[in-house]
C-alpha cells in the first residue's frame, strides 16, 4: 500500500517502487485524506514477510562478512594483534556511528524505504570489493614463508592493498548505516499501533526479529565461518549472492509497503525547543492554578497515538510552550515555530534528554561485548579447538556458546521467569527496563572477571605444560529511527573507548607487555580484570542514575479532526 501526494504527477524510478513524496511541507487537503485513509488500512503482516526475509538475509551477509574480520586481518593481511584489533575497533565504531546519519537522512528527506534500498546497494558494493581483496593476489600480501631457521616470515600489506580493503569496508559501513536504523521502524510503520491488534502485531514482530537474529548469528558462527576458513573467496562470494537476494526480496514487496512521508529532521524540532526556551528565559513559569491557557497544547495529528502531559522536570524548557502576543494566527496555528513549541514537542525533547545518562552508561558496559571480536579470538587461536581427530572449530565460532545460551534463556524467561516475576513485582513485564539494564551491567562485569580467570588458567597450562588448553572447558514515537540508531551509536562509542583503553594499556603496561603478540608472554588476564574494574565503577553510576529516573507519563490524546 502506498501513500500518494496528488501533486506528484511525474513518474520516476523510485516512484515505481514507492509513490510518496517525502516532503517536509504541509500536505494539501486531498493529500491529507489519502494519507489518513492509508494510515487506517495499514498492511500489517502482509508486508512483514518481505521486510523480515530481507533483514534476515542481509544480516547473514553483513555479519558473515565482518564478524570474522579479525581472523582475515591476521591470517591474510598479516597484521599484528594490536594492529588488527585497532582496524576492527575503528571500523566497528564507524559502522555503529553511521546509523545516526542514516536515520537523520531517512527522517529528513529520503524516507525509510528509499534509504534502505539505496543502502542495500551500497552494502553490495562493499561486499564485492572485499571479495576481490581475497580473490585477486595483487590486493593482499603473499602467503607467509619460512626462513632457514624455520621461522615464519610474513610481508605486511602495502598502502594500496590496505587502502582498497578500507575502501570496501567503508562502502559496507555506509550501507549498513542506512539499513540498520530504518528496518525496524519501517516494519513498525506497517502496523496500526493505535489498535490492540496492531500493538500485538508489533510485539510479535519483535519476537520474530530477535529470534531470526539469533539464528543469523548461529549460521554465521558455524557454516559461514567454516566456509571462510576453508576458502575466503567462496566464503565472501556466497555472502555477496545472499545480499543480492535480500535486495530482490525487499523490492518485490514494493506494492504492499506503506511508505509514510518524512516529516523533516527531528534535530530541527529539538533545536526549536531550545531556541524558543532561550528567547523566553526571562519569563516566569506560572503556578498550577495559572497554567490553563498559558501553554500551547494543540490536538495531535492523526498518526500520533500517545500524548504526554506537561511535567515539572526541566521546567526551563516549558517556557518554549508559553504563548505570547502574535505567536498564533487567527486559525490558532503557530506563526513562528522557533518562538513557540507545543507541550508535546517540549515533552518529547525532555524524554530524549532523560534517556541520555542511561544511554551513556552503555558505553562502558558494552566494552566486553565489543572486545569479543578481538582478543578472545587470539585466545582461541592459541587453544586446542579439536572435536575428535579430524574436525577443528574455527576460532571465530567460539561465540556460538553465548548464542546458544541466549537462544535457551530468552524463551525460558518469556514463558516462565517473567510470569513468576510479575506475581512478585505486581508488574505485567516482571522487571522494569532499568532493572534489566542494571542486571545486564552486573553480568557485564562478571563476563570480564570470568574471561580473566580463563586466560590466567590458559596461560599457566601453556607455559607449564607446553600444550594448549582445551577450549571446551524508552523513546518518543516521532524519534523511532533516531532512537533505534542510538543503540548503534552507543556501540560505536563503546568500541572507541575500548580501543582507547587497549592502546593506553599497550603503551603503559610494558613490563611485561600485557597485550604482547605472543599472548603466552603477555598478561591478557590483567587486561580483562582492568575492564571488569571499569565495569564495576560504571555499575555504581548506572544504579545512581536509575534511582533518579522517572518514566514518561501517557494520557489519552485528543486527536485532530480529519477534513
Amino acid at each position: 500500500m502506498e501513500v500518494e501526494h496528488k501533486r506528484d504527477t511525474k513518474g520516476s524510478f523510485w516512484s515505481s517502487y514507492c509513490r510518496n513524496v517525502n516532503s517536509t511541507k504541509s500536505p494539501m487537503k486531498n493529500d491529507h485524506v489519502d494519507i489518513a485513509r492509508a494510515m487506517q488500512n495499514k498492511p500489517g503482516w502482509k508486508a512483514i514477510p518481505f521486510i523480515l526475509a530481507n533483514e534476515t538475509i542481509e544480516r547473514i551477509a553483513t555479519f558473515g562478512m565482518t564478524i570474522n574480520l579479525m581472523v582475515y586481518l591476521l591470517k591474510v593481511y598479516h597484521l599484528s594483534q594490536v594492529g588488527a584489533a585497532n582496524v576492527v575497533s575503528i571500523w566497528y565504531g564507524v559502522v555503529n556511528f553511521i546509523p545516526i546519519v542514516g536515520a537523520s537522512v531517512a527522517d529528513a528527506s529520503l524516507g525509510k524505504f528509499r534509504t534502505i534500498a539505496l543502502a542495500s546497494f551500497g552494502t553490495l558494493v562493499g561486499m564485492v570489493i572485499l571479495t576481490l581483496t581475497a580473490w585477486m593476489p595483487q590486493l593482499h600480501p603473499p602467503k607467509c614463508t619460512y626462513d632457514h631457521k624455520l621461522q615464519e616470515v610474513c610481508d605486511p600489506p602495502t598502502s594500496t592493498q590496505l587502502g582498497i580493503l578500507i575502501f570496501g569496508l567503508s562502502w559496507l559501513a555506509i550501507g549498513t548505516g542506512g539499513i540498520r536504523p530504518c528496518s525496524i521502524p519501517f516494519a513498525v510503520d506497517q502496523f496500526d499501533t493505535s489498535t490492540p491488534e496492531g500493538r500485538r502485531g508489533v510485539n510479535s514482530f519483535f519476537n520474530w526479529y530477535y529470534t531470526t537474529q539469533t539464528v543469523v548469528l548461529l549460521i554465521n558462527t558455524t557454516m559461514i565461518f567454516y566456509l571462510q576458513n576453508r576458502n575466503w573467496i567462496i566464503g565472501f562470494g556466497i555472502l555477496g549472492l545472499l545480499m543480492s537476494c535480500a535486495i530482490a526480496i525487499f523490492l518485490v514487496g514494493k506494492r504492499v509497503y506503506l511508505c509514510i512521508p518524512s516529516e523533516g529532521s527531528i534535530f530541527s524540532g529539538i533545536a526549536q525547543v531550545f531556541v524558543a526556551a532561550y528567547k523566553k528565559h526571562h519569563l516566569q513559569n506560572p503556578s498550577n492554578e495559572e497554567e490553563q491557557g498559558v501553554y500551547y497544547d494543540p490536538p495531535l495529528k492523526d498518526d500520533i497515538a500517545l500524548k504526554m502531559p506537561l511535567t515539572k522536570q526541566l521546567r526551563c524548557l516549558n517556557k518554549a510552550a508559553m504563548i505570547q502576543d502574535n505567536e498564533l494566527n487567527a486559525e490558532g496555528r503557530v506563526t513562528n515555530s522557533w518562538r513557540l513549541c507545543s507541550i508535546q514537542q517540549v515533552e518529547e525533547v525532555k524524554c530524549f534528554i532523560k534517556i541520555i545518562p542511561i544511554w551513556a552508561s552503555g558505553i562502558l558496559a558494552l566494552i566486553p561485548m565489543t572486545q569479543q571480536g578481538t582478543f578472545p579470538i587470539t585466545q582461541a587461536l592459541k587453544m586446542d579447538r579439536h572435536l575428535g581427530p579430524n574436525f577443528e572449530i574455527p576460532a571465530a565460532s567460539m561465540g556460538i556458546v553465548a548464542l546458544i545460551t541466549i537462544g535457551i534463556w530468552l524463551p525460558f524467561y518469556d514463558l516462565f521467569v517473567q510470569n513468576a516475576l510479575a506475581k512478585i513485582t505486581k508488574r505485567e513485564e516482571g522487571l522494569t527496563s532499568l532493572q534489566k539494564i542494571v542486571i545486564g551491567n552486573i553480568f557485564s562485569v562478571l563476563t570480564m572477571v570470568s574471561a580473566g580467570l580463563v586466560e590466567w588458567r590458559r596461560r599457566v597450562i601453556a607455559i607449564s605444560h607446553g600444550s594448549p588448553m582445551s577450549v571446551m572447558c524508552e523513546s518518543p514515537e516521532k524519534m523511532r529511527s533516531i532512537a533505534n540508531s542510538l543503540q548503534y551509536l552507543v556501540l560505536a562509542c563503546s568500541t572507541y573507548v575500548g580501543a582507547l583503553v587497549m592502546n593506553i594499556v599497550h603503551k603503559v603496561a610494558r613490563n611485561p607487555d600485557w597485550l604482547n603478540n605472543d599472548i603466552d608472554a603477555g598478561r591478557l588476564d590483567y587486561y580483562y580484570f582492568l575492564i571488569a574494574g571499569i565495569g564495576a565503577l560504571n555499575l555504581v553510576y548506572i544504579i545512581s542514575r536509575a534511582r533518579r529516573y522517572h518514566y514518561r507519563v501517557i494520557v489519552k490524546a485528543e486527536v485532530m479532526d480529519k477534513p
